[in-house]
């Protein structure tokens, strides 16, 4: 396969890859150095803070969520995302990584070179409905469930995200609590992660950045004992968390499109109780790396099961499935596709 010269447009909520939590962030690191690895010319436009291989092209030093004089938010993004689309003739593709929306979909039009989208959240009937204004411009899906959620534009892939077992280290024989890890928020389950530490009498530690939700409805439940909070980690506290688990809790509430702390739990060999909620389904192999239930009183039932699980045969799942080496080919392969297109070649 020839050279592509590929322009990655991050977000610049935070740095590449991110100090502390940041699925979208952590994903683009790994598929951007990944690319470079295979020789592709690669430019990364992202904060200045970013640290990889590749060119990094920088509108901002720092992001949004570090320096709140950068307001508004989309207004950040979108200049991060122009000077990508200004330097288009530079590129073969333009790799749009969103943080929240498809902003770059009106771009689409104004360039030859295709402009590919990346969601990583689950999009509503009325967001769908409105990209569709764009039918023609390409998507990838991160899963099955967000493909079939994206119904009516033009899903030209689905590649699942990949994890980086290298920083994140595999424990054999686990200590004894539950973990809960992710935003706090209604939809993620941590009401419900506590319950089901509450009723099955097993500790249970919460790893997450504070906000709102959390002081206001979360944090009163917190004894310090049975539940605990670990606050927000970073890549290595993270894989510490993971790898000592005994399970993964992931009673979510709302259909996500991926969950990246799934593969991430099971690569540390943590196998994973969760509720049946979008991609869930597609990445967690029931019996082998984890249960997947309908309903909170069944993964109560089935959590003694979930906890004798082999670990070493969660990890090795999640190494089959979730590599870094699948996740940037299949990428590699769509963004030919989509430049040979762009050039009406075969």
């Amino acid at each position: 396969m020839s050279t592509l010269r590929i322009g990655v447009v991050a977000p610049v909520a935070q740095s590449v890859p991110p100090a502390l939590s940041g699925s979208v962030e952590t994903v683009t690191a790994l598929l951007t150095s990944g690319l470079v690895t295979r020789g592709h010319q690669v430019t990364l436009f992202a904060t200045g803070t970013s640290t990889t291989p590749a060119r990094l092209a920088s509108t901002l030093e720092r992001g949004y969520h570090d320096d709140t004089s950068l307001w508004p938010w989309e207004l950040c993004e979108l200049f991060n995302l122009a000077a990508a689309v200004e330097r288009a003739d530079d590129f073969d593709i333009i790799h749009y990584q969103a943080e929240y929306a498809p902003i770059a979909l009106p771009f689409s039009r104004l360039t030859s070179v295709p402009v590919l989208q990346t969601v990583h959240h689950a999009p509503s009937v009325e967001e769908v409905r409105l990209w569709s204004r764009y039918p023609e411009a390409p998507f990838v899906a991160v899963s099955h469930a967000q493909a079939r959620l994206l119904a009516g534009l033009r899903v030209a892939a689905t590649i699942h995200h990949a994890v980086d077992p290298t920083h994140l280290t595999f424990r054999p024989t686990p200590d004894d609590y539950l973990l809960f890890l992710g935003r706090f928020t209604p939809g993620k389950g941590v009401l419900e992660a506590i319950e089901v530490a509450r009723r099955t009498g097993r500790r249970l530690l919460l790893a997450a950045a504070e906000n709102d939700y959390f002081r206001e409805t979360v944090a009163p439940h917190i004894d310090g004992r049975q539940i605990v909070y670990a606050g927000e980690v970073d890549q290595a506290r993270k894989s510490a968390l993971l790898g000592g688990a005994r399970a993964l809790i992931y009673p979510v509430q709302q259909a996500e499109s991926f969950g990246l702390v799934l593969t991430e739990a099971m690569t540390c060999g943590t196998p994973v109780a969760a509720l049946d909620q979008g991609a869930v389904s597609e990445l967690v192999d029931d019996g082998v790396t984890g249960h997947v239930d309908a309903s909170l009183d069944a993964l109560i039932a089935r959590l003694p099961d979930v906890v004798q699980l082999d670990r070493h045969a969660v990890r090795r799942r999640a190494l089959e499935r979730f590599g870094v080496d699948r996740m940037v080919e299949a990428h590699i392969a769509l963004y030919a596709q989509l430049a040979a297109e762009s050039l009406g070649t075969p």
